[in-house]
């Protein structure tokens, strides 16, 4: 019995879904963010954002597991034929550079919010163990990790996006279309 089905020349509607429920997700979280840490003082609707951030991580983190599992299922389209052997290496190392983040950005986080003092309950009720103790020190450290990977992250996907833009408006090869929901991609 196989595990894997036969690579074809679009997404499964499932990784598209997963895709974009990522990409929204992650823009969620990170406006959030933007939002939560220029706010003064502590107030209830800053101690909410900082909760909703951190529950939409853990969600994040589990998305990205799924992601991956679902990946190795079910591969992705293969490449074009056009594309020279550093272009290939330069697309798969670019997506295990952004499965790396999106899977670091959240452990950081929750990192940070522990050596903050702040145990996670995901949505108020499950909670995550505490695997680091409130440590002053560290607080700006992994502050300073969380940042920096998630800049880096959002560096990614810029680039991933000027990729795909290449591929359509350039190369006009159809990668970056058959991302896209609801395009009909030519066979």
């Amino acid at each position: 019995m196989k595990t894997t089905l036969e690579p074809s020349k679009t997404y499964h509607p499932m990784s598209l879904l997963l895709h974009w429920l990522m990409v929204f997700g992650l823009a969620c979280a990170t406006v959030m963010a933007l939002i939560m840490v220029d706010m003064p003082g502590i107030t209830p609707t800053k101690l909410r954002l900082f909760n909703y951030h951190k529950w939409l991580g853990v969600a994040l983190w589990c998305f990205v597991l799924l992601r991956l599992v679902w990946r190795l299922l079910v591969p992705p389209p293969p490449l074009p034929a056009h594309m020279k052997r550093w272009e290939v290496s330069a697309a798969w190392l670019m997506h295990a550079a952004l499965y790396l983040l999106m899977f670091a950005v959240p452990v950081a986080g929750y990192c940070y919010s522990l050596v903050a003092g702040y145990p996670v309950a995901w949505f108020g009720v499950w909670e995550l163990p505490v695997l680091m103790a409130p440590d002053p020190e560290l607080k700006p450290v992994f502050k300073l990790i969380h940042k920096m990977l998630g800049q880096a992250m959002w560096c990614l996907v810029g680039l991933h996006v000027l990729a795909g833009l290449k591929h359509w408006l350039i190369h006009k090869d159809g990668v970056m279309q058959r991302m896209l929901p609801f395009v009909r991609q030519k066979h």
